[in-house]
């Protein structure tokens, strides 16, 4: 008995199917529609310039497309979920304006390397839009740094006083990852910049089809060299959402941070009017707004990713991990964008409260890491025994209402004495050099530490990196800009416009 399921399907698609995975492609078409119109004039120019397609309705048919460039923007395209994906929307579409001719559309080119082509057209913008969004955000926080490379504060860890730090220092933690993910997406892009064009089905065509010329004419800088995998990678899609959700995370762990310290509790910050929402019920409230904008997203990323990851875990050559990435990929890396200059924006207006940090150091023990070093080195015992001793010291002072700054030599050898069995010998020992703030700050010069002079010079760094990684994503923006350009005005001498 013969087979009843080979060739195209005589019965119309079923509403269900119609309702779910149509329309769902249809959704994206909008993402997509400029990439489909280049990758549509790059595929007819090539195939004109190969003898492929007569002269005659190369000419129709690239007129057709150049006419939607022109006049059509994608929220007016008939995208319709009843013909079926956008690629047999465009298929309808043209059939109504040049007939049979817009057959050749079809010509050794499968209906998904359209969409691949127009996805990574797509991409390679977002991308470059997002690097520069990130290096904005480590410029904006490097230059928060240089005003506060001497504004002295208690570094913290678990929300508990650790060390004297600037806070000049504390925001520079944020500036680096997100230079190093913007270098990421940089190297991502020269992954989605390759061309999938011309590739055929799955082992290439035999048109014949001149692969280097379609990725020239589309601004690719080369090829995907196999055919099938140039159909079906995702291990790059995977690699730009990652990164995404990585420099969304940093911000996040920033915010984070600000929404504390922003609190009537600490007020070591407060966020400008413009980042913030009042509460419509309670009159003194002023939410810090942005920060939850900004953590959410964090949120909603890590979960694109995890999802795109347990999609794209299909078997090979299947259509599913990317009708999927069509819309999450793009939208995930303009929600990161977005959030990204938001928390640009935060740092740019951010008040820093000097008072209230120097307020909350001076009334803990922070200095209790230096003066336990101190008392190693001056009297010649080891860390633990130092460290035991000042803590007894610190605990006794605390007890008492006293302060680190209030710790004396004569408190420490009581300490020993009731610790060790032994004094130090740092009777009379004059400790306000150990015990200030500043000047332990002023002690961390060694590379990477909170002295300010070492904090202006990693600004002075990061600022650097910043200005090259923008340069370089406005270059390739530019060079986007004229690749398209020069296709279009390839496509209008053929057609004769």
């Amino acid at each position: 008995m013969g087979r009843s399921d080979v060739g195209p399907s005589s019965e119309a698609p079923a509403p269900e199917m119609v309702e779910s995975g149509f329309a769902l492609e249809v959704a994206d078409a909008p993402l997509l529609h400029d990439g489909l119109n280049m990758a549509d004039l790059a595929h007819l120019l090539v195939l004109a310039e190969r003898g492929v397609v007569p002269p005659a309705p190369a000419a129709r048919v690239i007129g057709a497309v150049l006419d939607v460039v022109r006049s059509i923007p994608a929220e007016d395209f008939p995208y319709d979920p009843a013909y079926g994906d956008a690629y047999n929307s465009r298929e309808a579409y043209f059939v109504r304006q040049v007939g049979d001719d817009a057959g050749w559309l079809h010509a050794g080119r499968p209906r998904r390397e359209a969409g691949r082509v127009a996805l990574r057209l797509h991409l390679r913008r977002l991308v470059a839009g997002l690097v520069i969004d990130a290096a904005s955000f480590a410029e904006a926080t490097a230059v928060l740094a240089a005003a506060h490379a001497e504004t002295v504060m208690p570094d913290q860890t678990y929300l508990q006083q650790a060390q004297p730090s600037t806070f000049g220092h504390y925001v520079l933690t944020f500036a680096y990852p997100a230079l190093r993910d913007a270098d990421r997406l940089l190297a991502a892009g020269d992954w989605v910049n390759r061309s999938p064009g011309g590739a055929g089905c799955v082992n290439g065509s035999r048109i014949g089809l001149d692969r280097d010329r379609t990725a020239s004419l589309l601004g690719f800088d080369g090829l995907i060299d196999h055919t099938r995998d140039a159909m079906w990678q995702t291990d790059g899609l995977i690699d730009v959402l990652a990164t995404s959700a990585s420099l969304v995370s940093t911000l996040s762990k920033l915010a984070e941070d600000l929404e504390i310290w922003d609190s009537q509790e600490f007020d070591f910050v407060g966020l400008a009017g413009p980042y913030t929402r009042s509460s419509v019920l309670m009159p003194q409230k002023r939410n810090p707004y942005a920060l939850s904008i900004v953590r959410g997203a964090a949120g909603v990323l890590i979960g694109r990713l995890s999802g795109f990851l347990a999609v794209v875990k299909t078997p090979s050559a299947r259509t599913d991990n990317l009708i999927f990435a069509y819309g999450e990929i793009p939208r995930s890396l303009e929600l990161a964008g977005k959030v990204t200059r938001l928390m640009a924006g935060v740092v740019r207006t951010l008040e820093v409260h000097p008072e209230r940090m120097w307020a909350s150091l001076e009334s803990g023990f922070s200095q209790a890491t230096d003066l336990a070093e101190f008392v190693m080195q001056t009297c010649g015992v080891d860390y633990r025994t130092a460290y035991v001793v000042v803590g007894a010291a610190v605990r006794r002072a605390a007890a008492e209402g006293l302060r680190g700054i209030d710790l004396t030599a004569g408190m420490i050898e009581e300490a020993a004495e009731g610790r060790i069995g032994r004094r130090l010998g740092l009777a009379g020992a004059d400790l306000t050099e150990v015990l200030d703030p500043r000047a332990i700050v002023a002690t961390r010069r060694s590379p990477g530490g909170a002295a300010p002079d070492v904090v202006r010079g990693m600004v002075a760094q990061c600022r650097a990196a910043a200005d090259r990684i923008r340069a370089e994503a406005e270059r390739r923006q530019a060079a986007f800009d004229e690749a398209e350009r020069a296709l279009v005005k390839a496509a209008e001498e053929v057609a004769g416009r």
